[in-house]
């Protein structure tokens, strides 16, 4: 085999691995089981998917009011009525800062993480600050992409395979996808920052104007500093777009050593 063309495999491989750790296999496993929580079917709930979120949810940042003891215990804090998140990897973190909030006691601030499939973290406080200046709760926001995310996982998952397979030219064009999954996330978390911003309600207490919230970086809303940064998820999603493009590379050298 063309060294080209095995590297090629190699680097597919591990950018293929890093997706299904991070992303397939918990957002997949997981789906549906929040719903399930919160319909009371908590028995048709298989026993793997609790091993699942318990392993992707260890020394996790839960929200602050779930007692030590019950987190990384997917059962402990449904019985308790907790907070729960998904167990995908966090993508992006959104942390806000008040004086109504002493670092003593919120020494994150109120932080929420963004996911493929979801939220976790601070979710229910976030909507209380953000019906407070008469934003929409955090659930409006990529309601279709969060249904469909299981799906089209599994649907670049396989093109991924397929480029591992086979050699034709063609298979090289699927690669480009999970390439291109940093932009395509901070496509959709910056479009529905704006839809978010644009979008205020007349309730709140504290009238703002329509803005655009801070995509990357620190900024201010009312009296709240926010801080908007990268979380693991993204960072391997870069890995995996670094290897996807290599692999896309070194299949471009081997078609033309052929």
């Amino acid at each position: 085999m063309n060294a080209s063309m095995l590297k090629s495999r190699i680097f597919a491989i591990i950018a293929l691995g890093i997706f299904l750790y991070g992303f397939v296999i918990p957002t997949v496993g997981f789906h549906g089981a929040i719903d399930k929580v919160h319909q009371g079917k908590v028995e048709s709930i298989s026993p793997a998917t609790f091993s699942l979120w318990n392993y992707y949810n260890k020394d996790r940042y839960l929200n602050s009011a779930t007692p030590k003891e019950l987190q990384g215990d997917f059962q402990k804090m449904i019985d308790e009525g907790a907070e729960l998140g998904v167990a995908s990897m966090p993508i992006w973190s959104v942390s806000l800062e008040a004086p109504n909030y002493p670092k003593e006691a919120f020494p994150m601030g109120i932080p929420v993480y963004f996911h493929f499939d979801g939220f976790s973290g601070e979710v229910h406080e976030m909507n209380t600050i953000n019906h407070y200046i008469g934003m929409d709760p955090m659930e409006r926001g990529g309601p279709y992409e969060r249904v469909l995310a299981p799906y089209a996982l599994v649907f670049t998952a396989f093109l991924m395979a397929l480029f591992i397979i086979y050699n034709g030219k063609i298979f090289s064009l699927f690669m480009v996808i999970p390439a291109a999954m940093p932009l395509i996330f901070i496509g959709l978390y910056s479009y529905w920052l704006y839809w978010f911003g644009h979008n205020m309600h007349d309730y709140g207490a504290f009238k703002i104007k329509p803005f655009m919230p801070t995509v990357f970086g620190d900024g201010k809303v009312a009296q709240f500093v926010t801080h908007s940064y990268p979380a693991i998820g993204f960072w391997l999603l870069v890995a995996v777009s670094l290897f996807s493009l290599l692999a896309i590379i070194s299949r471009s050298k081997a078609y033309k050593a052929q």
